[in-house]
């Protein structure tokens, strides 16, 4: 066997072996990860449409309301994201407060009941307050785990099992992209309104899937 063949073979196996022996309280957080973020893709997917055809009452592509909806979609992503630019800047103290645990518990409870809140909504105009609850979300999804997370692997292994854990965000959108076409068309029958809620019970569950780690296993911002 070439040294090239050699040295694959040694990484695969050192891969397999980092999944196998995993960190009970990584594969709490991986799993908190694995639900987390098809409710992200969900809403990616299926927010900007549900607004212009259920919300604006759109009628199709070519309908006036269609791109008003489109346009107040794209300007509620603006609010998200310059939630989760303020409210990053928050995080340390909250960490501080209640630990990096419940911290993204809450956040991604708030962000989960803003997403099954969309089909209260009657005023086009509180989407930027649901958007801007999604935005808190947003902030603890991009830091918190990761935080969790730098103080429970291996330190020699920090870049190894960072890799592993991306799995679990890939993994999600991988199957989402493949199944949920389906699910949408033959179960839920094209509402939108509806995926984007599947997508907020999503980030309930990981929420309620955070409790399962332990609060003495995370750190500090």
């Amino acid at each position: 066997m070439s040294e090239s063949k050699k040295g694959i073979s040694a990484g695969v196996s050192e891969i397999i072996s980092c999944i196998i022996h995993m960190p009970e309280q990584m594969k709490r957080i991986a799993l908190v990860q694995f639900l987390t973020w098809p409710g992200l893709f969900l809403m990616w997917f299926y927010y900007s449409p549900a607004v212009a055809n259920d919300i604006f009452n759109s009628t199709g592509t070519d309908d006036p309301n269609y791109a008003l909806g489109n346009e107040l979609a794209g300007k509620t992503y603006s609010i998200e994201n310059l939630i989760t630019f303020l409210f990053s800047f928050c995080l340390p103290f909250i960490v501080s407060k209640i630990s990096a645990r419940n911290t993204h518990a809450l956040c991604l409870s708030i962000g989960g009941i803003a997403l099954l809140s969309i089909h209260l909504i009657d005023n086009p105009s509180m989407l930027y307050l649901l958007m801007g609850c999604v935005g808190i979300a947003w902030a603890s999804i991009l830091s918190m785990p990761y935080t969790m997370l730098g103080g429970i692997i291996p330190a020699e292994k920090m870049g190894l099992y960072m890799g592993i854990f991306n799995f679990f965000i890939v993994i999600p959108e991988i199957l989402a992209s493949l199944f949920f076409g389906y699910f949408m068309k033959n179960v839920l029958h094209n509402d939108r309104i509806a995926a984007v809620m599947i997508g907020g019970a999503l980030l309930l569950l990981a929420a309620l899937c955070c409790f399962r780690i332990k609060k003495a296993e995370t750190v500090s911002l």
